[in-house]
């Protein structure tokens, strides 16, 4: 290489240099050069590991339509990193063909939705041999974790029954279903399906609670640990593989949300929080607890946990109007006459 062209080189690498230099500089630029600022300080609330995602409720059960469509909207509005759910994401069906239809429109209203959504199973997507074959078709495993940006997820199955006791289950819906057309809803909470411990808490299998103490085992220097579900396994006295995952959980920080009441509750538990969503379309049940529909707004910033309920009547676009047909639609109980 001639001196003129090394020389050349240096030049142009010295250059590059000190624009990076530039661009590495202050963020925060400004001309007030004396004090008083008109600012309070400049402590800027940022953070290099700063995660935020986003939790939406039940969606069936009862769905109200066009509540999920522009919840979904909200959501790209909003830009969390990644979005989960606590479970009934398609009203389920004895049919399978009428089964595949539904998942198939599950996932066209999900399409457009940025952040990848994490699904959880709730009775309308797991309770019977027939809705956990759809759903292993077209989801995989019903119950599974991962860690992302060193903030672990467990994401767990409360419909994780014996199958003899699944089959029992599955029968005792149809009949409580049926039972509920011809005779009304009062009638329904007094079939075997509705008085039955698992219709409130579910179930959780020995093998499932192992398999998530090794990972809780195999993962202990996360930030955080989140558990995600439909059901409230811990209203079960007999329920011992859950109560075992508890104490394994109880050796960290963890935050638990949950749905299926369809009415929204805070209970803190072991020290954690433990949040029943409310839901995001499904009908209302106000004896449950606060009835509206929301999205949780989770940030994890270090080791803090934040959660703000952010209200679907609340999420407005650029226009100061809710996206799409959302002032047609009735969010909240209190608001919504006849429901």
């Amino acid at each position: 290489m001639t001196s003129t062209r090394l020389l050349h080189v240096i030049v142009a690498v010295l250059s590059m240099l000190a624009w990076n230099s530039a661009q590495a500089g202050p963020e925060f630029v400004h001309d007030v050069t004396d004090a008083p600022h008109p600012w309070t300080h400049e402590r800027f609330d940022r953070g290099e590991d700063r995660l935020t995602f986003a939790v939406f409720a039940d969606i069936t059960g009862g769905e109200r339509p066009g509540v999920f469509d522009l919840a979904a909207e909200q959501l790209n509005l909003l830009r969390p990193e990644l979005i989960l759910n606590v479970g009934d994401l398609i009203a389920g069906s004895d049919d399978p063909e009428a089964l595949d239809r539904e998942w198939a429109r599950f996932g066209e209203r999900t399409r457009a939705v940025r952040a990848p959504i994490f699904l959880t199973g709730g009775n309308h997507d797991l309770l019977g041999p027939d809705f956990r074959e759809a759903w292993a078709q077209r989801n995989g495993p019903s119950y599974y974790h991962f860690r992302y940006r060193d903030v672990l997820f467990l994401v767990l199955d409360t419909e994780d029954h014996t199958p003899e006791r699944l089959a029992e289950l599955a029968a005792f819906r149809r009949e409580a279903f049926r039972i509920a057309d011809e005779q009304g809803w009062d009638a329904f909470y007094e079939t075997p399906y509705a008085t039955a411990p698992e219709s409130a808490a579910g179930n959780v299998s020995p093998q499932q609670a192992a398999y998530f103490i090794d990972v809780l085992e195999a993962n202990p220097d996360v930030r955080h640990t989140f558990v995600i579900m439909h059901k409230a396994p811990w209203l079960r006295d007999d329920l011992e593989a859950f109560a075992r995952l508890e104490s394994v959980l109880a050796e960290r920080p963890y935050t638990v949300f949950h749905g299926h009441e369809h009415g929204y509750r805070h209970q803190l538990r072991n020290g954690r929080d433990y949040i029943q969503l409310a839901t995001t379309g499904g009908v209302f049940l106000p004896e449950n607890g606060p009835a509206f529909d929301h999205v949780l707004l989770v940030t994890v910033d270090g080791a803090e946990v934040t959660l703000a309920n952010l209200r679907l009547s609340g999420i407005l676009d650029k226009t100061g109007s809710l996206p799409g047909p959302g002032s047609e639609l009735c969010l909240a109980y209190e608001d919504c006459p006849g429901e």
